[in-house]
């Protein structure tokens, strides 16, 4: 049985690049649902309405187990689905909460994401469910996601936008910043060089959650075989393929473009 990933698009690749990288042997399903991206400047109940779909869609196909590789859909849908599906879910925004009280000395935390992840305090109502001594701040980030797909990853334009967009984490008193939305690994060394503080991916966090998950319950794949790997698109697969094979650091096949009756 695979494992099942969806986004709202090619942002969760670099979540299912991690988990390739933990879990080698696993079958993994991606759903990118590209007719309908982005999530991020989209109402909190249409995106958990769309969760739901691209949630049914993949138990449909037999998954083990639901990775929702998008921390907007993360925010508003992770307790509906877990309540509801038969299988595991797993979020990004815990991986990468727990990370980020791990690592901090100073008990201050700032939080990048888009609009939606930011305004839902997600991050910062996970992050102080563990520790509530921890300041929590988040920043909104939206011109991010569409440099990173136009494949600006470096130069000027993107290293003058994170400078404009993260002047609050320089000039404040945190010392970690979570990258709390799944296009952002991509320019993570211009954060880096940017807020010069440490920095937590979650699609790292997510796949070693994945991991102790499937270990946990015995539901780790054996190496019989190579690992399959299919992708499912809402719309055309051409620019999914272009855009995330950059993402994915690996060649896009056997993919299907398919149809949910939600406009």
């Amino acid at each position: 049985m695979p494992v099942g990933v969806f986004d709202s698009g090619v942002g969760g690749l670099t979540v299912m690049r991690e988990i390739i990288k933990a879990l080698p042997d696993e079958h993994i399903l991606y759903f990118g649902d590209t007719a309908r991206v982005p999530y991020g400047v989209r109402s909190p109940e249409t995106v958990l309405k769309y969760s739901v779909e691209n949630s049914q869609f993949l138990m449909s196909q037999g998954i083990k187990l639901l990775v929702i590789a998008c921390n907007t859909s993360s925010a508003v849908s992770l307790e509906t689905l877990r309540v509801t599906l038969p299988v595991p879910v797993i979020g990004v925004v815990e991986p990468g909460a727990r990370a980020a009280v791990a690592l901090t000395k100073k008990k201050k935390v700032a939080v990048i994401g888009t609009e939606t992840t930011i305004n839902s305090s997600s991050y910062e109502k996970a992050i102080r469910a563990i520790d509530d001594s921890i300041s929590v701040s988040g920043i909104a980030c939206p011109l991010f996601v569409p440099l990173i797909e136009e494949g600006w990853l470096e130069g000027d334009v993107v290293r003058l936008t994170a400078e404009k967009y993260l002047a609050p984490v320089r000039q404040g008193s945190a010392d970690t910043l979570v990258l709390g939305c799944t296009h952002y690994p991509m320019i993570k060394e211009v954060i880096r060089d940017t807020v010069r503080i440490a920095l937590i991916d979650s699609a790292v966090e997510t796949a070693r959650e994945v991991k102790r998950m499937l270990g946990g319950q015995g539901l780790l794949r054996a190496g019989r075989g190579p690992a399959k790997r299919h992708y499912f698109v809402t719309d055309s697969p051409e620019k999914f393929i272009r855009v995330g094979e950059r993402f994915l650091d690996h060649r896009i096949s056997n993919i299907t473009k398919i149809s949910l009756d939600s406009p």
